[in-house]
């Protein structure tokens, strides 16, 4: 009998843990990993906080919590067994007044029905004790959130794959997926050609896998529209920028700050963000990007703006939260308002105190009637499975999304924890 063939779209943590748990599921199995740029982990993976979720946020019995939950286990011992940077430096979310001190109620309620283990309420000293620098009327304690190197664990996986027996091939753009009575056709373009000593032209190549798994983050839904499958959900890039904390101002945090977030808007809003390297990082905050790839202000794809704004959805979505949407992008354009927003509860940490950072993109999925879709999302087209919705905490949930992912792919009733 014929080995299977799997080709998976996309390099980044999720992917590579997908090729990896294919490869544990049926060690004769032809898998092959599509990578458009010339490294993994090039854009969700390695451009977000690197903080492992504990699952303290997420509706009780969702997809996002149960996968959450089981994926931390499984990504510490995959750190604890590789070497791979893994620290439980606890989480404090922080009330400003008494109407957040009211919502910490209701994420400590999530939090125990999802079993994340040691949440507690604090008080103002209690909150001290455990963030000197911080100040707030309450908080919630998680003392086992924690950060990762989410690019070594990527890095790591497709190492695995490769000594399994598995490809991994980068610089490698899937330009074209076809069902067929025989799989699926994928055409590739090598994201070399034209460069210096790689040839004079676009080098395509047309491969037939019996199954294709998209990751493919930012550009899945386009993808999957080559296949038949709907336009519903509509990927919407919301750019995230960060500020580092001087080395000399490091000490102002022992762990993870953030605000209580607001249950209106999907984004947890600025925190401060210790890292595996030492860094702190402020933010991010959340800006409409105007390219799927627009790390700045300066990036703009006229195809990738009338994606969005054509989006039946999008004015709808606008007009809902062009306030927030105006106050993030003050925000952005002014680092004075920015670091405004972390000295409301962290009030020692000043202007001169950062420097930039990073960017990142959200691949954030919104419904046509304009709701950002809050759970992960799974579609199955043909002989194609498409992860349409994997924003924060897919890094965290990555090898139990892995699983679940498989067991689709296989015909398998997916089990999660509960």
């Amino acid at each position: 009998m014929t080995a299977p063939r799997y080709a998976v779209v996309g390099g980044g943590i999720v992917g590579a843990a997908v090729a990896h748990r294919l490869l544990e599921t049926e060690p004769d199995a032809s898998v092959t990993v599509l990578e458009k740029e010339s490294e993994l982990a090039q854009h969700q993976t390695g451009r977000n906080s690197g903080v492992v979720h504990a699952g303290i946020y997420y509706t009780p019995g969702s997809l996002k919590a149960q996968l959450c939950r089981q994926g931390v286990g499984m990504l510490k011992d995959f750190c604890a067994e590789h070497d791979i940077a893994y620290r439980e430096i606890g989480k404090v979310l922080v009330a400003l007044d008494e109407t957040e001190a009211g919502r910490l109620g209701d994420i400590e309620s999530r939090a125990h029905a999802n079993g994340v283990p040691g949440v507690r309420r604090l008080g103002p000293d209690e909150l001290t004790e455990i963030e000197p620098h911080v100040r707030g009327v309450a908080g919630l304690h998680s003392p086992t959130t924690a950060i990762a190197d989410f690019p070594g664990v990527t890095r790591k996986l497709a190492e695995l794959v490769v000594q399994r027996g598995g490809r991994v091939r980068t610089s490698t753009e899937v330009v074209g997926l076809r069902n067929t009575a025989s799989g699926v056709s994928v055409t590739t373009r090598s994201t070399n050609a034209g460069r210096p000593g790689r040839g004079a032209g676009p080098e395509e190549e047309v491969e037939r896998f019996d199954t294709v798994v998209l990751c493919a983050g930012l550009h899945v839904d386009r993808l999957a529209r080559q296949l038949g499958a709907s336009d519903e959900p509509r990927i919407m890039p919301f750019r995230g920028e960060y500020l580092r904390i001087r080395p000399e101002k490091r000490s102002l945090v022992n762990g993870l700050v953030y605000p209580v977030p607001d249950p209106r808007y999907p984004f947890l809003g600025v925190h401060l963000t210790p890292q595996v390297d030492g860094e702190v990082l402020v933010g991010p905050n959340a800006v409409l990007a105007l390219a799927r790839e627009g790390y700045t202000w300066g990036t703009v794809s006229p195809r990738d703006l009338a994606d969005t704004v054509s989006w039946p959805g999008f004015l709808p979505f606008a007009r809902k939260n062009w306030r927030t949407g105006v106050a993030e992008m003050a925000g952005s354009l002014s680092r004075r308002r920015f670091v405004a927003a972390a000295q409301r509860y962290v009030p020692d940490l000043m202007l001169g105190d950062v420097l930039p950072g990073r960017h990142g993109i959200r691949a954030q999925a919104m419904d046509r009637d304009g709701s950002l879709v809050d759970d992960f999302r799974i579609d199955l087209q043909g002989s194609v499975v498409a992860l349409r919705n994997a924003p924060s905490p897919a890094a965290t949930s990555s090898l139990a999304i892995a699983s679940y992912l498989v067991d689709r792919v296989r015909g398998a009733q997916p089990e999660v924890a509960s």
